[in-house]
């Protein structure tokens, strides 16, 4: 190899270095003034998918750089309510992962009869169709009148769909079929209105839920549960924010109360590790113990 050649390839990774170093400083610049701008926290997310999203949004600006993304997205709030959809994408759907419904009907349900009033909050609620599982479950299992659902999450949009309850009549097949794997005991489209292209969900599956807004990144604990869903929304945390999330839940729940977690996810590798025991390994089922 030539000196020419060598000095080529190393240059060519000296620049490679500095387009990463330059990347990294534009989304760190962009996330600080986005949390000291509108306190929102970004910061302690998972940087490889946070990262893509990023660019998709720079993207979907008509931008070029990050750099002038943090510029828009500083002096327009537009820009930055977009921006917010585009990092909280959600993904959810009715009876996600039915064994797992299944699963909590038999071996959580029996304790939530032995309690005279239910509180459950799904933290990172999307829009909705999750919570909506969980109170027709509750209905047919003969304890929904003595529960209250606290539904939240950071996306503003997100969460008035889930407040509205309607959603694609297309779904509706999966949605059934895993109503059904996962232990309906009723007709699904008992539970909701078909109107043109859109089913709405029966008001009386909204009566005892609470949609707010909650930040898992900035926000503190609210209140007390007996049960937390939070699905599939840690893989996206680094494990700073993962390890507070989990002090948050912690603090959040009642002795002996469940925490259910989304199939990538553990309480293992955590602080709090020794604090539950394990009601279901597959299935991600702990309940709190000390």
């Amino acid at each position: 190899m030539s000196s020419n050649d060598y000095q080529e390839i190393t240059l060519s990774e000296t620049e490679g270095l500095d387009v990463n170093e330059r990347e990294a400083i534009e989304t760190d610049l962009l996330l600080e003034g986005v949390h000291r701008m509108y306190g929102y926290d970004f910061r302690n997310y998972a940087k490889p998918s946070l990262l893509r999203r990023i660019w998709h949004h720079v993207h979907s600006e008509g931008l070029q750089t990050i750099s002038q993304l943090q510029g828009k997205v500083l002096h327009d709030r537009s820009c930055f309510e977009r921006m917010v959809q585009s990092l909280s994408i959600p993904v959810t759907e009715m009876f996600r992962d039915p064994e797992l419904f299944r699963t909590f009907r038999k071996e959580v349900v029996p304790i939530l009869r032995t309690y005279p009033y239910i509180r459950i909050w799904h933290a990172g609620c999307s829009t909705g169709e999750e919570v909506y599982s969980m109170a027709i479950l509750l209905h047919e299992e003969g304890l929904y009148d003595k529960a209250r659902i606290y539904a939240t999450d950071m996306n503003d949009r997100s969460l008035q769909q889930a407040k509205e309850g309607i959603y694609g009549i297309e779904k509706m097949k999966l949605y059934t079929k895993n109503y059904l794997e996962a232990g309906g005991t009723q007709s699904f489209s008992d539970y909701y209105t078909a109107k043109y292209n859109s089913v709405m969900f029966q008001p009386f599956l909204r009566k005892n839920i609470i949609f707010a807004e909650h930040n898992l990144a900035t926000d503190r604990s609210f209140n007390e549960f007996n049960v937390i869903f939070c699905r599939n929304v840690m893989i996206y945390f680094n494990d700073t924010l993962r390890d507070q999330v989990h002090g948050l839940f912690y603090e959040s729940l009642s002795r002996f109360g469940i925490l259910v977690l989304g199939s990538k996810e553990s309480i293992h590798f955590t602080r709090f590790s020794e604090c539950y025991e394990q009601l279901d390994r597959v299935e991600k089922i702990y309940r709190k113990i000390k």
